[in-house]
This record gives C-alpha cells, structure tokens and sequence, in this order.
C-alpha cells in the first residue's frame, strides 16, 4: 500500500516538474501581437486626394476669412464700438428696421464658422468631438476678433461674433465634417483567423 502511495506521488511530482517549466516559459516568451490590419494601396490614395483637398480648402476659407475681417475699413470707425457682452450685438440686429439686414449679419457670421466645422476634423482627426470643434473655433475666432480690434482700422472685437462663429462650426460638424472625417479615416477591418480545420 505504501509503495502505491509512493508512486503515485512521483507520479503526481513529475507531473508538476513537467508543468512548471512550461509555465515559466509561458511568463517569460511574450503574447504576440496582433498583426496590423493594412490600407488597400487605393484607400490610401483616395484619403491622400482627400486631405489635400481638404487643406486646400482650408487654406482658401483662410484667405476669404482674413478678406473678410482683417481689411481696413475707414468710413465704418464711427460705426464699430467693441462689444465684451455677449448679447448685446445680437439684440442690436434683431432690433434694425429690415429683418434682412439682420439675417445678412447673423447668418453671414454662422455661415463663416461652418466651413471650419467641416474641414478641421478631415485634416485633424484627433480634433473630432463637439467640445473639441468649439474650443478650436472659439480660439481662433478669439485671435482673429483681438486682431481686428486691435490692428484694424474701422474694425472692432465683438463676442457675439465668436459665439456665432463657433455655433456655425458646430453645425457644420455635424451636419458634414464628423461624417466625412470618420470616412476619409475609416480604419481597415481586421482580417479575421481562418479557422482551423478539424
């Protein structure tokens, strides 16, 4: 009975000898990575056109936005006073006699953010995020009213301005930029194992 007992102990001990090298092996040989699914060489043509064209026309809404807010116009100085209220320009719009006049000053500052709200995120993608776009538009909205009431003959810095900017930025990317950016930097699905044969 002993010398059963004893066998199947060195049994039972052997088996624990065989298990545990192949355990330390285990720790030490490290999992392997998965491998990187890769781009057809056509994706990558297509999202290379995309983002030139996409910088190609950010730079061209630069240059219509620097026209627009950074000329000099002198027969306006009477005119502009700066505004730190938000609000307050606004309510100055709504309240001229043509409804027209107002609609050209409010949609015409919404439709400026816009194509911020769409072109940003194509060529930024880590930009994506609604909080994101209007921290972004805000910023250089901000530099770019400081800069027209500071430098600009006949212009002034207005807040309302900003605010209306950035909605028209946040519209813009969700109308379009978050869709078009999560497609020009779609990620390629990953190849699935074959499946062992039995």
């Amino acid at each position: 009975m002993a010398w059963v007992l004893s066998r199947s102990r060195t049994a039972s001990d052997a088996g624990t000898v065989k298990k545990e090298p192949e355990a330390k092996r285990a720790r030490k040989e490290p999992a392997a990575k998965p491998a990187r699914p890769r781009r057809s060489p056509l994706s990558l043509v297509l999202r290379f056109v995309a983002m030139v064209f996409a910088f190609a026309f950010m730079v061209a809404f630069a240059v219509v936005l620097a026209r627009l807010t950074l000329e000099p116009s002198p027969a306006s100085v009477d005119l502009t006073h700066t505004n730190l209220h938000p609000g307050a320009s606004l309510k100055l719009y709504l309240d001229q006699p043509e409804m027209r006049d107002a609609i050209k000053q409010i949609g015409g500052n919404i439709l400026l953010g816009v194509p911020f709200g769409i072109l940003v995120p194509i060529i930024a993608p880590k930009t994506r995020g609604l909080l994101r776009i209007a921290l972004l538009t805000a910023v250089v909205m901000l530099l770019v009213e400081f800069a027209q009431g500071a430098l600009v003959e006949g212009r002034a810095f207005d807040i309302d301005d900003v605010i209306l900017n950035t909605s028209g930025a946040l519209i813009g990317y969700l109308l379009l930029g978050r869709r078009m950016s999560r497609a020009v930097h779609k990620k390629p699905a990953a190849k699935k194992p074959a499946a062992d044969k039995a």
